[in-house]
């Protein structure tokens, strides 16, 4: 794909997903926070099949979520991108700031909606703050999602498989925090949708602000015509 059609098919999934995340968070705040349509239905599952082993592998999911592994993602991807020593720097300097980003604005959307938790009688893991949209979804999502742009970019070889392993370990994550029972399912597709509009923008981004890695093939390509030999 060209690096113009890309700068718009960014563009306007970051649109998408960002009117799709207003519209449910409005619909979240004009039920305050009551759980929507579908929340209870999926939390009294999750509460019906909970076997040891399956809790035990959802709190080890769910840890993942925060704290140092995402962080470890997006240094992964910004060493990934970059080719010399300087542009690795700058690359996971620029990767870890996004991530925080992400997760100071979504804090403060969280802060604003001010949704509750579904019932502490529920929860099967420690969890802390308000639940829209939730963080460690949020969180997970975005590091993921960085680490999937810099595998496309530089790893074209082994990049099914990863993007395959790294998108379920995000998904995983979210779902894991409704298995446990400490967030609605709502909150988890919240957490998506401003993960997806927070990838595209920072794609967009990119393909304005950054020069083009492949650089021109040839002379032809920076308008130069070959020199003729007489």
């Amino acid at each position: 794909m060209k690096r113009e059609d890309t700068g718009r098919l960014a563009a306007a999934t970051a649109l998408g997903s960002l009117i799709a995340f207003v519209v449910l968070t409005l619909v979240v705040s004009s039920h305050e926070g009551a759980p929507l349509p579908g929340d209870r239905g999926l939390a009294s599952w999750s509460l019906g099949h909970r076997p040891y082993v399956a809790l035990a592998v959802a709190r080890g999911v769910t840890y993942t979520g925060t704290g140092v592994v995402p962080y470890a993602l997006v240094v992964l991807a910004g060493l990934l991108l970059g080719r010399t020593a300087r542009q690795r720097v700058a690359a996971v300097t620029a990767c870890v700031c996004a991530l925080a980003a992400a997760q100071a604005v979504r804090f403060a959307v969280m802060s604003l909606v001010a949704r509750p938790r579904p019932p502490v009688a529920n929860w099967a893991t420690h969890a802390s703050g308000w639940s829209f949209p939730s963080g460690h979804t949020t969180t997970s999502a975005v590091a993921g999602g960085i680490l999937v742009l810099a595998v496309l970019a530089r790893a074209p070889q082994s990049r099914r498989v990863l993007v395959l392993l790294i998108g379920c370990w995000a998904v995983l994550v979210g779902l894991s925090r409704v298995y446990l029972g400490v967030h609605w399912f709502s909150d988890i597709v919240g957490g998506w949708l401003f993960a997806l509009c927070w990838l595209s923008l920072l794609v967009y981004a990119a393909t304005r602000l950054l020069p083009d890695p492949r650089g021109p093939e040839d002379g032809r390509a920076v308008g130069c015509a070959p020199a003729r030999i007489t």
